[in-house]
């Protein structure tokens, strides 16, 4: 049976945390690959803007570019309406079919939230979820898992990443206050930023403090 990673985000822009992430998944648990699915229009960020999704898929496809491990899928970008996770799993199981195991990766913060998202049981049927820990989060060490149902808490997989503090939120305002970038992301992401003016404007992006 094959493995197959699901990755989605707003990747506004990835960034080495995103690679880390999926690398360290489909190292330990044993992932065929690992399809990148940047979202179309998230319902969870209705109260700022983000990058067009041609931009953000461009810059998905060329940090990947070297991985053959890693791919990028439109199916979000593509699909008309808000962004809703169990509808993209529902892709993948229909593409793939029943020879293929699913992982959903996430980071654990969004895991706390899991019984608000979309149809999380129709979800819970089909695939497994990867939660990665981030820097300054535990869930193993808080036990912050407790309040969630067993039925959903044995279909969650626990992921420790190297601890990059990277975040797509501080690489906005780093590129609008033309502080470098050099480091954080790949440098062929980099250069598109810079080619393609993106993120110059400060004022665009201050609602989007939060996200990562």
């Amino acid at each position: 049976m094959k493995r197959l990673g699901i990755m989605g985000g707003t990747f506004d822009p990835i960034h080495y945390g995103h690679l880390v992430t999926a690398e360290a998944a489909r190292d330990q648990f044993r992932l065929d690959k690992v399809v990148f699915v940047p979202s179309g229009i998230p319902p969870h960020k209705k109260d700022y803007m983000v990058t067009d999704a041609s931009h953000r898929y461009l810059m998905t496809m060329l940090a990947v570019a070297t991985n053959p491990f890693f791919e990028v899928s439109r199916v979000e970008i593509d699909r008309p309406g808000y962004s809703y996770a169990v509808d993209t799993v529902r892709h993948f199981c229909q593409l793939y079919g029943a020879e293929t195991q699913f992982f959903f990766i996430t980071g654990a913060d969004a895991i706390m939230e899991i019984l608000t998202w979309k149809n999380v049981d129709e979800m819970l049927t089909m695939t497994s979820f990867i939660a990665a820990t981030r820097p300054g989060f535990s869930l193993a060490g808080d036990d912050v898992l407790n309040h969630i149902p067993p039925y959903a808490r044995k279909r969650i997989e626990l992921l420790e990443v190297p601890a990059l503090a990277i975040s797509s939120t501080d690489i906005r305002r780093r590129v609008s206050c033309h502080r470098s970038i050099k480091y954080l992301l790949p440098e062929s992401v980099e250069q598109y930023i810079v080619q393609n003016g993106i993120y110059a404007n400060s004022g665009v992006w201050e609602k989007g403090r939060n996200e990562k």
